[in-house]
């Protein structure tokens, strides 16, 4: 099932993390890739890699960073010490789309 969810979530941005196991977590999100992003320090994982002689990889246990659904995220006031939405809005001036925080009504 492929779901066309449009985000408004940039790479960059600094988010936090309102469902799963690292609720109230904030960090950056290094990349998006279709409905997911890959964000700094949330949803580490632990991979078991087998050891490669020819590649020079010596195997073992090694942590990385899990891809976190983009419902999963929202972006992180800085000034209120909380998450919220983001909207677009026009400028009038430039004709440029802005991003909006929707509780503040502050461009990210």
């Amino acid at each position: 099932m492929k779901s066309n969810v449009r985000t408004r979530l940039k790479t960059g941005d600094e988010v936090v993390v309102i469902a799963g196991r690292d609720v109230g977590k904030t960090g950056t999100i290094t990349s998006i890739k279709k409905n997911k992003a890959f964000v700094t320090g949330i949803n580490i994982v632990k991979k078991h890699t087998k050891p490669n002689p020819q590649l020079g990889i010596t195997g073992g246990i090694v942590e990385q960073e899990s891809p976190i659904d983009l419902s999963n995220i929202q972006i992180w006031d800085s000034k209120t010490k909380k998450g919220s939405r983001i909207s677009m809005k026009i400028d009038e001036k430039t004709g440029k789309k802005e991003r909006l925080n929707k509780k503040t009504g502050k461009v990210v």
